[in-house]
């Protein structure tokens, strides 16, 4: 079973909820799971369950340690900024061969026994570094890719926009899910409609406003269907 990347379209639009849905559904199936999220800015030890974090250490049944976290998270940062502000804010730079070389050894080892989902940081373009950004750590990866939406005013160009930036950059988008943001003003069937016109084969699913993992609705199903 392959690995995939996760990115959005922005910070906020659900990564990480899909992310841990996802290898939710999927374990419930029967299949091995893995995930990381190289980097985490907004982290709080004091609160670490509720981080992205702990959030993904939960889905797969992992213990919430310092050990596990770093696993998976081996760049967190305090500040909730972009990823070189936030390790500039703590004198630390996050070397880019180090955070391609541990998301490559994820891939080498979780891989071929399941699926390995990474999540990224913030949106496609969020830097990592002065020189770097999100796009040049996928790029450097080559791994298909699930985009994650909001559905708020806005969302189509910035959907349309990411989608073609990655076309262009010769990487494969799996599938593209629409997370339902609180007081959208269009109906979220609506929005789907309107970017799936656009980006065609890619698959566009909508995914409404859940409480909790949710692992069982439909959405997720047609996820881990067409990632199989």
């Amino acid at each position: 079973m392959p690995a995939w990347f996760v990115t959005g379209t922005g910070t906020d639009v659900g990564k990480t909820f899909v992310t841990q849905a996802l290898a939710r559904h999927l374990r419930r199936r029967g299949h091995s799971v893995d995930a990381r999220k190289p980097i985490v800015s907004g982290f709080d030890p004091r609160e670490s369950a509720n981080s992205d974090s702990g959030i993904l250490l939960k889905a797969l049944e992992r213990p919430l340690t310092d050990a596990e976290l770093h696993r998976i998270s081996p760049w967190r940062f305090k500040a909730p900024l972009s990823p070189d502000m936030a390790a500039a804010r703590e004198g630390r730079t996050i070397p880019f061969d180090a955070l391609v070389a541990h998301s490559r050894q994820a891939v080498e080892t979780c891989a071929p026994a399941g699926a390995l989902f990474i999540e990224g940081v913030g949106g496609i373009m969020v830097p990592i570094d002065a020189q770097h950004t999100v796009l040049d750590w996928m790029r450097a990866l080559r791994l298909p890719v699930i985009v994650v939406a909001g559905s708020y005013l806005g969302t189509i160009s910035h959907t349309l926009t990411a989608v073609d930036v990655l076309r262009r950059s010769d990487l494969v988008v799996t599938a593209l899910v629409v997370s339902e943001t609180a007081g959208s003003p269009v109906p979220l069937a609506d929005t789907v409609a309107a970017i799936a016109r656009f980006i065609n084969p890619i698959k566009v699913i909508g995914l409404p406003r859940l409480a909790g993992p949710a692992t069982e609705h439909p959405a997720f199903g047609d996820l881990a269907a067409t990632l199989l």
